[in-house]
């Protein structure tokens, strides 16, 4: 499984010089930007494509913008990669899937989850290298509060099923994001999600009615979509809902 989306490709259209951070490619882009649409991208057999940082690349799975696009991305930083100070209008999500980040507040190792709100502004760095999930531009422009999480040493919680553990990591209005670790044969029950679903399968094989997604699976379901989640193999997501209405 590489990718299934029903608009899979790409769009550009004419755009200014790449200057920023937010930039993948010089012109603006439109990629699985519709909401509406069930997209399922395996990240791992993606491309790594230039940045405007030499030192770092990405695989684009969603965006919709040029030099400040709303956007998810898989981020690699070299070691040595830096970006210089700059504003996050409409926020970032970041979850660091190995390595170190590090801004002028400190440093996020993996497992690490960081919510950087609406007018939050940072320089991002990585000494020894890193790999990202990040999303830009998603959050409401209310929600100021900055979150950051080790998800690997904070406290989890019994899920609503036998075999399943959630460690809420951000909530404002409709949107939810957390962290939902499958043991082994754990099965849920049917069920809809307002506002939507987006799923990265962090590790493991996560499994519906509609496939099985290795590790570095993305999953975006539309609002009200129906599905009925199982993990034979047990893995770890990273789940955000109520974000594509």
């Amino acid at each position: 499984m590489q990718g299934f989306c029903p608009e899979q490709g790409s769009q550009t259209r004419p755009g200014g010089e790449s200057t920023g951070p937010e930039t993948a490619l010089v012109n603006a882009m439109i990629l699985n930007d519709d909401f509406s649409l069930r997209c399922v991208v395996d990240s791992a057999q993606m491309p790594w494509q230039p940045s405007p940082s030499p030192l770092v690349q990405r695989r684009l799975l969603a965006r919709n913008g040029d030099e400040v696009a709303r956007a998810t991305s898989v981020v690699r930083y070299e070691p040595g990669a830096q970006f210089d100070s700059h504003l996050h209008a409409l926020g970032e999500e970041i979850f660091v899937l190995d390595g170190t980040l590090s801004d002028e507040a400190g440093d996020y190792g993996p497992g690490t989850y960081i919510k950087n709100p609406p007018g939050s502004s940072h320089a991002p760095f990585s000494q020894d290298g890193c790999t990202l999930f990040v999303k830009l531009r998603h959050l409401d422009p209310q929600d100021i509060e900055r979150v950051v999480i080790n998800t690997r040493t904070a406290p989890w919680f019994q899920g609503m099923v036998p075999g399943l553990t959630v460690l809420p990591l951000s909530e404002f209005g409709t949107q939810h994001t957390a962290m939902v670790r499958w043991a082994p044969g754990t099965f849920f029950n049917p069920h809809r999600h307002f506002g939507g679903e987006e799923i990265l399968v962090v590790g493991g094989v996560f499994s519906d009615e509609y496939g099985n997604y290795p590790a570095g699976s993305w999953i975006r379901s539309p609002h009200l979509s129906q599905h009925q989640p199982f993990s034979r193999e047990g893995c770890l997501i990273l789940v955000k809902t109520g974000h594509l209405l």
